[in-house]
């Protein structure tokens, strides 16, 4: 503020203002200030006023001889300097404990940030103090060339305007019928406008005087680049606000969000009302304005999950389809029906304790799982093996187009400096070489005594943990055949077994794989920090790398048991095979993949409801507690002071911040879905659907949380989104197999598929279910495994498998073997020809489209063709500019005008001038 009697209380005034038309007592409304520790004098002269509620800036509160709105004071200080209108565009907050050390660091660095340009403001009135940072536009344009940045461009040529053709046409009717589109009038389209790398050299390229030549996030990313950079002490890797705020010396350094979550007009307020709420589910994104205020890290994320969202919606239905077929074909099911109708008994499925039991207690599961393998599953399997790799590649054009837009192509991500915890960790190293990029000495760490021992020592748990996960789910499987074998209550309901067992065995493996979590990723953040990883990118990959090979083994571990383990190994009941004494589990004779789909969804979708409830109740209590913090002082010591909530760096500093990695675990959840979606999708065609409904929530949830719960990130530009791509195009690959696999052993489609042609190509299914049982004498139970009691008087009963039912031999029949060779045949037959096709996509989709290319090869012309045309015309003004020296009279009197130049530096003439003036014209 100009004026250091102009001083408005926000809490108050705020206060004040909501209280409309009833007069506040002077305890009453001076009570109102809660979070303040003294009242303005404006607080005292307000309450003889009486308040004339209208719209906005109707509120006017006189101080001293000047009237201004309420509106018009927030404007001026809620995000700018105090004694100026400098906006704020950036903030380092800090609490001075008394340590002179710690002070003489801060001056040298403010110090310096002042030498480089920056204006500073200090703000020391508070327990937690404020250090804002303004950048004026000759810092601006200096290290938006360091950066080079892609500026638009002066450019008088006018853009012709593709013509619609039908098929656009169609769309965007569609569109609009459907009500998708944004609002124009709230997020107008942005124009084209061709761009170049910024020059200070070539300033008549660029309108640099123009309003909001430097955007925001420009100007954000340009404080940053600084505070990364600039030095505080003379120790060669003192260097950055990173390590400054590691070693504690500042609390917090955070640019400033453009308003509160009601402050009318700012892009916060828009984004959370139209952008982040749950209603506007079925709008488009407004990606363009998330990556003007987020950045493009952020802005990438929330593209490529709206991406996977719609991709996702051709899935969902063609997976309904599948689904409805199955129920509307299950009257014709044979299979089904024989089970249904059957009156065969199934020998006991423990030992002593379980009885014979009716084959046809299974009717409702056999119809269950037509409904989910049916002819269709093939088809649908087949066509998310390609859905995969389209929606890979065109992914690939959609961020190539997406970048380029936003000024990134040809972005190379620049040499990054050692992050502070390595510099810090390595303070002592004596041991330096100089960086070949930035001829910086830089600390050395031993390979061979100390960087491989740690690298081995941290993957050697990571495997141990790993190994954890794959004995948990060991465990669980023990579990089940204890409870099986020791649960005479349950013994004879087959209910327990087939529903009632499956799910709490998942549930129960979806706490075991919480809790896993929850220790691995507190352990891998650990054993990455062994490793000495110098760069922040080097660290990110690594723990990625760590953290999503175990979670890969905790969540898919259970099911590949159940896909392609259970049932598969289980022997005859003449000798079974048995670990620790105990028999192994069992599928119905169905086959296990409704266990499989019981797995799925649970795990699936449990994960995904309680990783959407931990996002929004953590951020918030951290909120609420922060908050608590500050407006009860917790953290004084003998100061009453505390932090007065009345501009935005101070509501901003209550906020939490955005981790390096806080879109890790984001893109991982994601992922995670992503290999539910592709790998096991034969056995659960439901889980597009439910990925669906999942993502429309958490596109609006994350979007909701990073806008209400945190700081304000630093912009930072990234040309795609990292190691992710390659773990989805690996997934994909694996998924091709996974599908084979589970179509080949865990489905009826084979073992009908060989029938059918044992028959002759007889279409009437009758027999098959006689086909796929075996008959087992009683007699040849071993001692002490046939039923103790039982209620039926058989000599056999039937088990699921193809074995011969002769005495004493129940070897495999020759239909076993034709069985497993169609298998094995329908494995690579499939692999190789999805594969085929998958690649054939590959080749034949681009990465990037060629109309993007073309418009690529067409800007670099109109650019090179500007720079021409300004260079031409300057050169011009420059020639007319320069006078001629034969026309000036009185130059070289002596010469009679008789003189030439032959090039720039070579004068020759004949005579003596009177004069030197010539060489002031030949300088100039």
């Amino acid at each position: 503020m100009e004026d250091e009697d102009e001083f408005f209380d926000t809490n108050s005034l705020a206060s004040y203002i909501s209280v409309g038309k009833r007069r506040q007592k002077d305890n009453g409304y001076l009570s109102l200030s809660r979070n303040t520790i003294y009242h303005s004098a404006v607080d005292l002269e307000m309450e003889s006023l009486e308040p004339t509620v209208t719209k906005d800036d109707q509120y006017k509160v006189s101080n001293n001889n000047k009237t201004v709105t309420y509106s018009e004071w927030k404007d001026r200080t809620w995000r700018c300097f105090t004694k100026s209108d400098l906006v704020v565009d950036f903030v380092l907050a800090y609490e001075d404990d008394g340590n002179i050390r710690k002070a003489e660091v801060r001056d040298v660095f403010e110090k310096r940030l002042e030498d480089i340009g920056l204006i500073l403001e200090r703000e020391s009135c508070q327990k937690i103090s404020f250090v804002k940072i303004h950048a004026p536009h000759e810092v601006l344009c200096t290290y938006a060339e360091i950066l080079k940045l892609r500026m638009p461009i002066r450019d008088d040529s006018r853009v012709q305007k593709e013509e619609p053709n039908l098929i656009n046409s169609m769309v965007n009717k569609a569109l609009d019928y459907m009500n998708v589109k944004l609002d124009e009038e709230k997020f107008p389209p942005e124009k084209y406008v061709l761009q170049s790398v910024f020059s200070r050299e070539k300033d008549y390229l660029f309108d640099t005087k123009a309003d909001h030549f430097f955007t925001t996030s420009i100007r954000i990313a340009v404080v940053w680049y600084i505070l990364e950079r600039e030095k505080f002490s003379v120790e060669e890797h003192d260097t950055g606000i990173k390590k400054l705020i590691s070693d504690k010396i500042y609390k917090a350094a955070y640019p400033l969000h453009d308003g509160d979550l009601y402050t009318e007009g700012s892009q916060r307020q828009l984004l959370f009302h139209e952008w982040a709420s749950v209603s506007k589910w079925i709008k488009f994104q407004p990606i363009d304005n998330v990556k003007e205020y987020f950045g493009v890290k952020l802005a990438l994320y929330f593209s490529w999950l709206g991406f996977y969202t719609h991709m996702l919606i051709p899935a969902a239905f063609i997976g309904i389809c599948c689904i409805l077929y199955g129920v509307i074909t299950l009257p014709s099911d044979i299979l089904s029906q024989d089970i249904c109708k059957s009156s065969v008994l199934m020998c006991p499925l423990c030992d002593r304790n379980c009885d014979y039991w009716r084959l046809s207690d299974t009717c409702t599961n056999s119809k269950i799982i037509y409904v989910i393998d049916n002819p269709a599953t093939i088809f649908f399997a087949v066509f998310m093996s390609f859905w995969a790799a389209l929606y890979l590649e065109l992914w690939k054009r959609y961020s190539a187009e997406v970048t380029h837009r936003w000024g990134l192509t040809g972005f190379d991500v620049q040499c990054e400096p050692p992050r502070p915890e390595y510099l810090r960790r390595l303070a002592k190293t004596k041991k330096r070489k100089v960086n070949v990029v930035t001829q910086v000495a830089e600390p050395v760490v031993p390979f061979w005594r100390v960087k491989l021992p740690t690298l081995i020592l941290s993957f050697t748990v990571a495997i141990f943990w790993v190994c954890l996960a794959i004995g948990i789910v060991f465990g669980i499987v023990i579990y089940r055949m204890t409870l099986l074998a020791s649960d005479k209550l349950y013994a004879e309901d087959t209910i327990y077994y087939t529903y009632i067992m499956p799910v709490t065995a998942a549930v129960l493996n979806l706490i075991c794989i919480m809790i896993l979590n929850f220790f691995y990723t507190y352990l891998a953040e650990r054993l990455t920090e062994l490793e000495l990883q110098r760069t922040q990118t080097e660290y990110d990959d690594s723990l990625a790398l760590k953290i999503y090979m175990f979670q890969f083994v905790n969540y898919y571990s259970c099911i590949f048991y159940i896909a392609f383990v259970k049932g598969k190994f289980v022997g005859y009941p003449a000798k079974y095979n048995r670990i620790f004494g105990y028999r192994q589990e069992e599928c119905s004779p169905g086959g296990c993949l409704l266990e499989l789909t019981i797995q799925l969804a649970i795990i699936m979708i449990g994960k995904q409801a309680l990783n959407s409830a931990l996002e929004m109740i953590t951020p918030f209590l951290k909120k609420m507690y922060n908050s608590f913090q500050v407006s009860t002082g917790m953290k004084k010591r003998s100061s009453e002071e505390h932090i007065i909530c009345c501009n935005q760096w101070t509501e901003d500093y209550t906020l939490s911040d955005l981790e390096p990695q806080g879109l890790f675990n984001e893109y991982l959840e994601m992922v995670l879905q992503y290999g539910f979606v592709t790998i096991f999708v034969t056995a659960f065609p439901l889980a597009p659907l439910f990925a669906l409904i999942n993502n429309i929530l958490e596109m609006r949830l994350d979007a909701q949380k990073i806008i209400k719960y945190y700081r304000r990130p630093v912009p930072q530009r990234v040309k795609n989104i990292g190691i992710w791509m390659p773990v989805m195009d690996v997934l994909g690959r694996i998924s091709v197999v996974s599908n084979a696999f589970i179509i080949a052993f865990s489905s009826h489609f084979i073992p009908q598929l060989v029938y059918y042609l044992r028959k002759g190509g007889n279409r009437d299914m009758n027999g098959y279910l006689d086909f796929s049982l075996s008959r087992f004498d009683v007699r040849h139970f071993l001692n002490g495994t046939g039923p103790e009691r039982t209620n039926f008087n058989v000599s056999e009963c039937y088990y699921t498998d193809y074995r011969h039912s002769s005495e004493h031999n129940y070897h495999r029949p020759v239909e076993y073997w034709h069985i497993m060779a169609a298998r094995l045949a329908f494995v690579v037959v499939y692999q190789n020809l999805v594969g085929f096709v998958i690649s054939a996509v590959q080749w034949v989709i681009p990465d990037v489209p060629k109309k993007l290319s073309d418009q690529i090869k067409r800007e670099e012309y109109r650019t090179n063709e500007t720079i021409i045309k300004h260079e031409t015309d300057r050169a011009k003004k420059l020639r007319n500019s320069t006078p001629n020296i034969n026309s000036i009279p009185g130059l070289f009197p002596e010469t009679n005008g008789d003189l030439h130049l032959e090039g720039p530096s070579t004068v020759h003439f004949r005579g003596n001038p009177r004069n030197s003036l010539y060489h002031d014209v030949i300088d100039s």
